[in-house]
C-alpha cells in the first residue's frame, strides 16, 4: 500500500513539472513603463507576452488622472522613450490629452494590440516554486500564470483618501482628483481643495475660474516657479522631421538641465549647501511679482529648503490666491460636517462640493501589498519586508526573494530627471536577464544575496549626503524618504551612472537555476536587439 502511493505521489509530481505557465512573460501595468516593456520584449524576440491592465485603456496615470488643466510638469522633450521621440509636441509642457495621444500612438507603432488585456485587476502574485512559474490572480477569481512577471505600477499606486473625521457625513459632492468627475459642473458652487501639492498647483487656477467661492486647505506650502510654457512654432516640428538629431541634441541639453535643477539639488545639495539658496530665492522673487500682501506670501512661502519635496512649476498658482473667490487656511483640519470643513478655530467653511488632492499611496509602503499581496519563495511577503526592512532592489529592478520577477519602478530606481530614462534602464536589464536565463535553460533566476546587498550599500551610503538629510529638510515629510530613512524613492546618482549600469550588466550577480521543467520544455530561443 505505501509503495502504491509513492508511485502515486511521483506521478502527481511529474505531472506538476510538466504543466506550463500560460506565457513565457506577463506585465502589470499598461503606463509608460508596461508598454516600454512591452516594446523590449519585442525588440528582444519575445513574443509570447501579455499587458494586464486593470483599466479599460492604456495610459496609466495619464489614463486615470483627466481633472483639468492636467499636465506635464517637465518639458516635453525628455519625457518621452529616446527610441521613440515625437516632434509634434504643440507646446513645451504638453497638456493630460496630448501625452495620451503619445501613448496610444505606442501601442499602434509597435502593435502592441493584441498583447493587451484590459480590466485584468492583478490582485495577487504568488510564485509556485513546484513548477517555477508565477500565479496572478485576478480580481474577477481567474487566474493567470506566467513564467516571469513584471510590475509596472509605478510610483503611486493607489488614491490615498484622507484620514479625516467625518469625511463619510458630508451631504455634498466629493470628487478624488485621480477619479475626476466631468459630469458634475463646478459652476457656481462653493468648492473646497484638500491637499496644496503639485496636482494643486494644476488645478486650484482651474477651479477658481468656475467656482463661486473656492477654500484650499493647506498643510505644508510648496516650492512653485514660473512655467516657461509656450506653444512651439510648427517649423520646429518640421525641422526635428527632418532632422531627428537635433532633437536628440536638444533633448540631451534639457535633459542636463532638468537633471540639474532636480537631480543636482536634491542628491548633491548637502555637498553645496549655499547653491540650494538661489532656486530658493529665484522662487520667492517670483512669488513676490505674484503675491503683494505680505501675511498671503508668509502662508505661501514653505518652511523647508527647496528640493527637499518635489517643486513644481506655474504661471497662475500664486496670482490665483489673490482673486477675491479664493481663501488659503492653513489651520489643522478637525473633522468634515455635514455641510463643509470645520476647522480647529471653531470656523466652519460651507460648502458644496470638496475635492481630495491628498496624493497617492507610494509603491514602496506596506499597505498596497496588503490588499494584493506579493509572496516569493521561502515564504517571503513583500508588504511584511516594506514594514520592517530596509527596502532593498538590484539596480532597482530584481529582489533575490523574487524569482523570474523584475520592478520597472522599485527602491533606488528613479534618477528622477527623467522618468523614462529609468523605464529604459528598466527593459535593458529585464530583457538581458531573461534571455540568458532562456539560453541557459533555466527554470528560474533572481538576484544574488551579495549583488543586491553591494548595491544597496553603493547606494544607500550616496543617500547620506542628499538634501533629505540635511537641516533644511526637517520640516519637509518628504515622500523622497521611507519610513526606514532611506531616501528610497530616488536614486541618489546621475542618469548617465544608472543607465552605465544597466549597460553593464554582470550576469554572475545571479543565481540561475535549472529543475524538472527545463527538462521537460525547450526554452525559448530570445535574441538582443536595440536596446544597448
Amino acid at each position: 500500500m505505501a509503495q502504491k502511493r509513492k508511485r502515486a505521489h511521483d506521478g502527481a509530481t511529474s505531472a506538476k513539472s510538466a504543466e506550463r505557465p500560460d506565457h513565457l512573460v506577463a506585465i502589470v501595468g499598461a503606463g509608460f513603463g508596461g508598454l516600454g516593456m512591452a516594446i523590449a520584449c519585442k525588440q528582444a524576440g519575445i513574443d509570447d507576452f501579455v499587458v494586464l491592465e486593470r483599466a479599460d485603456g492604456v495610459g496609466g496615470t495619464w489614463y486615470a488622472n483627466t481633472y483639468p488643466d492636467v499636465a506635464v510638469d517637465v518639458p516635453g522633450i525628455v519625457y518621452q522613450f529616446s527610441f521613440a521621440k515625437n516632434p509634434n509636441w504643440s507646446r513645451t509642457f504638453p497638456k493630460g490629452a496630448e501625452v495620451r495621444q503619445y501613448i496610444e500612438g505606442l501601442v499602434t507603432d509597435y502593435r502592441l494590440d493584441r498583447h493587451l488585456r484590459f480590466d485584468h485587476d492583478v490582485v495577487s502574485r504568488q510564485w509556485d516554486e513546484d513548477r517555477q512559474f508565477w500565479r496572478l490572480g485576478l480580481g474577477d477569481h481567474r487566474e493567470i500564470t506566467a513564467k516571469y512577471v513584471v510590475t509596472a505600477l509605478g510610483a503611486f499606486v493607489e488614491p490615498k483618501v484622507p484620514d479625516i473625521a467625518g469625511l463619510e457625513d458630508f451631504t455634498g459632492k466629493v470628487i478624488q482628483t485621480q477619479v475626476w468627475d466631468h459630469d458634475y459642473d463646478l459652476t457656481g458652487k462653493r468648492v473646497a481643495v484638500i491637499g496644496t501639492g503639485a496636482t494643486s498647483v494644476q488645478l486650484v487656477p482651474q477651479l477658481a475660474t468656475m467656482a463661486e467661492h473656492l477654500t484650499v486647505f493647506q498643510r505644508r506650502a510648496i516650492w512653485v516657479f514660473a512655467k516657461p510654457d509656450f506653444r512651439i512654432p510648427r517649423i520646429v516640428a518640421t525641422a526635428f522631421r527632418r532632422v531627428p538629431a537635433l532633437q536628440s541634441v536638444i533633448r540631451g541639453i534639457v535633459a542636463g538641465l532638468v537633471e540639474l535643477g532636480l537631480v543636482g539639488i536634491t542628491v548633491y545639495g548637502k555637498q553645496i549647501a549655499p547653491l540650494t539658496l538661489v532656486p530658493n530665492w529665484a522662487c520667492r522673487a517670483f512669488l513676490f511679482t505674484q503675491v503683494r500682501d505680505r501675511r498671503l506670501r508668509e502662508k505661501l512661502t514653505p518652511t523647508y529648503g527647496f528640493g527637499c519635496k518635489r517643486p513644481s512649476v506655474s504661471n497662475l498658482y500664486y496670482k490665483t490666491y489673490t482673486r477675491d473667490n479664493v481663501e488659503l487656511i492653513t489651520e489643522s483640519i478637525e473633522r468634515i460636517t455635514a455641510n463643509g470643513v470645520l476647522t480647529r478655530d471653531g470656523r466652519e467653511h460651507r460648502i458644496d462640493a470638496l475635492v481630495l488632492a491628498t496624493g497617492f499611496e507610494m509603491s514602496q509602503s506596506p499597505e498596497p501589498y496588503r490588499r494584493r499581496p506579493v509572496r516569493g519563495r521561502n515564504g517571503f511577503d513583500l508588504a511584511d519586508f516594506y514594514e520592517h526592512n530596509r527596502a532593498k532592489a538590484y539596480e532597482g529592478v530584481c529582489m533575490p526573494q523574487l524569482p523570474n520577477h523584475f520592478m520597472v519602478f522599485g527602491p533606488f530606481a528613479w534618477s528622477g530627471s527623467s522618468w523614462h530614462v529609468m523605464v529604459e534602464n528598466a527593459m535593458r536589464i529585464t530583457t538581458k536577464v531573461i534571455a540568458e536565463a532562456e539560453k541557459r535553460g533555466a527554470t528560474s533566476v533572481a538576484v544574488t544575496d551579495e549583488a543586491n546587498d553591494r548595491f544597496f550599500d553603493f547606494i544607500s551610503e550616496r543617500g547620506k549626503e542628499t538634501l533629505m538629510h540635511g537641516k533644511a529638510c526637517i520640516n519637509a515629510n518628504s515622500y523622497y524618504i521611507d519610513k526606514h530613512g532611506d531616501f528610497g524613492f530616488l536614486r541618489p546618482t546621475t542618469a548617465y551612472q544608472s543607465t552605465r549600469a544597466s549597460k553593464n550588466l554582470r550576469f554572475d550577480d545571479f543565481d540561475f537555476r535549472r529543475g524538472s521543467v527545463a527538462e521537460s520544455t525547450p526554452a525559448q530561443t530570445v535574441t538582443l536587439a536595440g536596446l544597448d
